[in-house]
This record gives C-alpha cells, sequence and structure tokens, in this order.
C-alpha cells in the first residue's frame, strides 16, 4: 500500500466514479460524520459516481438508496443492489436469489446463529438482524465489548463448517449461503443499471473503490486504484488483497481526503 499523495494525478482525473464501504471507511467510531458526508455530497455533485457497497441491510440500504447523494447501493456483502430511479419515482430493488431460496437460508443462518452464542461468550446478533433480507451478522465490536481475533475467527469457522460464506467486517462477522460477494454484486448494479462494462479496456482503471477491513479484499483485488484508509493497516496479514494506495486519515476524514484528492486532479 502507498501513500496516496503517490497516486498520479494524471490517473486520479480519469476517474469516474467511486465504490465505497460504509462502516469505519465513510463513517468514523459509528458515527456518519458531517465533514465526510459533505464530501460524498461535493463528489456526487462533481459527476462522480457514488456507490456504497456494504454489509448493512436492506432496510438500511432502502433508505440509503432513496435518500443519499448515491446513484445505488450494494447491500449485505452483495445479496441485492437497490436504486432509485428518480424519473420513474420508485425503488429499484434487485436481489441475487430469489425470496423461496433466500426463505430456505433462513433455518440454516438459525441453526448457525445458535451455535455462534453458546460456544463463543461475548458474541452478538447484530442489532439490525432485524432488517436483513439474506444474511446473519454477528456482532464482535459494535454493540458488544470487542472480542479478540481469536474468537472472531472462530465465528468465521462455525459458519464455514456449516457450508456458509463468512466475512469479517470492522465491526460484523457476515454469514450466508450463497455465491455472491461485494464485487460480484457491484458489477452487476453497473452493469444492469448504468450500461458499465468493467471488462472493457481500461474501464477497470476509471473506477476506485474505498475500504477498510477484510469483507473488502475482493474490492482491493479487483480494482489497481483501490484506496484503505488509514485504518486498513488495523488488518494487515488478515486481507487476501491489498489497496494500492492508502490515506493519511483514518475512517471518515480518510474517505474525503480521497475525495479531496479525485476533484483537485479534476480541476
Amino acid at each position: 500500500m502507498r501513500p496516496l499523495a503517490e497516486w498520479p494525478a494524471a490517473s486520479r482525473a480519469r476517474i469516474r466514479g467511486i465504490l465505497f464501504d460504509i462502516d469505519e471507511t465513510l463513517t468514523t467510531r459509528g458515527q456518519l460524520t458531517a465533514p465526510a458526508y459533505a464530501a460524498l455530497a461535493r463528489a456526487h455533485a462533481a459527476g462522480l459516481v457514488c456507490i456504497p457497497v456494504t454489509g448493512r441491510p436492506a432496510g438500511w440500504c432502502d433508505h440509503i438508496a432513496r435518500m443519499w447523494p448515491v446513484d445505488g447501493v450494494v447491500g449485505e456483502n452483495g445479496a441485492f443492489w437497490f436504486r432509485h430511479d428518480a424519473a420513474a419515482g420508485r425503488l429499484v430493488r434487485r436481489f441475487v436469489v430469489a425470496d423461496a431460496e433466500r426463505a430456505a437460508s433462513r433455518a440454516r443462518l438459525a441453526a448457525i446463529r445458535e451455535r455462534v452464542l453458546a460456544e463463543i461468550p461475548g458474541a452478538g446478533i447484530a442489532s439490525d438482524q432485524p432488517y436483513r433480507e439474506a444474511d446473519l451478522a454477528i456482532d464482535f465490536r459494535e454493540d458488544v465489548a470487542p472480542l479478540p481475533r481469536q474468537a472472531i475467527d472462530r465465528i468465521a469457522a462455525i459458519a464455514r463448517e456449516a457450508g456458509a460464506t463468512a466475512k469479517v467486517s470492522s465491526i460484523h462477522v457476515n454469514i450466508w449461503f450463497g455465491a455472491w460477494d461485494k464485487l460480484t454484486t457491484a458489477r452487476l448494479l453497473l452493469r444492469e443499471a448504468l450500461a458499465v462494462d468493467l471488462d472493457e479496456a481500461g474501464e477497470r482503471e476509471r473506477w476506485t473503490f474505498a475500504g477498510d477491513s477484510p469483507n473488502d479484499a475482493p474490492m482491493f483485488g479487483y480494482f489497481p486504484n483501490a484506496v484503505g484508509v488509514a485504518n486498513v493497516r488495523e488488518f494487515a496479514g488478515a486481507l487476501d488483497a491489498e489497496p494500492a494506495w492508502v490515506t493519511g486519515a483514518e475512517s471518515g476524514a480518510g474517505f474525503a481526503e480521497l475525495i479531496d484528492a479525485l476533484l483537485a486532479a479534476r480541476g
């Protein structure tokens, strides 16, 4: 990971859109600060395509797609994308798998939930779980006392032993049955809603992703100009792929630093 300041201005000027994580990338210690939100609004107003790609639930993403200055949102680590169609005056909801398949997975997720709570002292169910459509979120730091890395790894292992996918964010272990992740559904949104094919020559270099944790690794590995906010260093050694660039500031301040760098390069 190289300092953001070393990213050449000519390369930054070619960026047409930013995809970004929310928790501890846009937010800071669980809060969406005014400077970070203002940076997002500046980016959108300047014509950058802005798409949150988050582990947060469908209930949150309904609000985000409708109310934030964004062009769509990917939620629950890729279970769906939502986009508000202003011309039609409606929310477009696109789930990766059908309702029946999601319903069938809930009983299997419930079994994992009970095993985790029985075996991992201090683990909790995420407070946003009632608003989720496709996954189970185990809280290890948001509303419970922080758990050690060994306990977090064991939660993920329990899920994988049951045949589920498990991804670690800055606050939750997200667990689901399905082949999606942040990257697959971000690409789906770009293709289906915005007619952007990232396989076209040079297109991938025109997009950046900002994140901070292991569940962002597919995005870090795919985008050659991916950016980590400074707190990504907390997960050194736990990332399957690292971002090319890293901000000097952490969390929301790092996100604002990235937006300022992109807009400065655009003149």
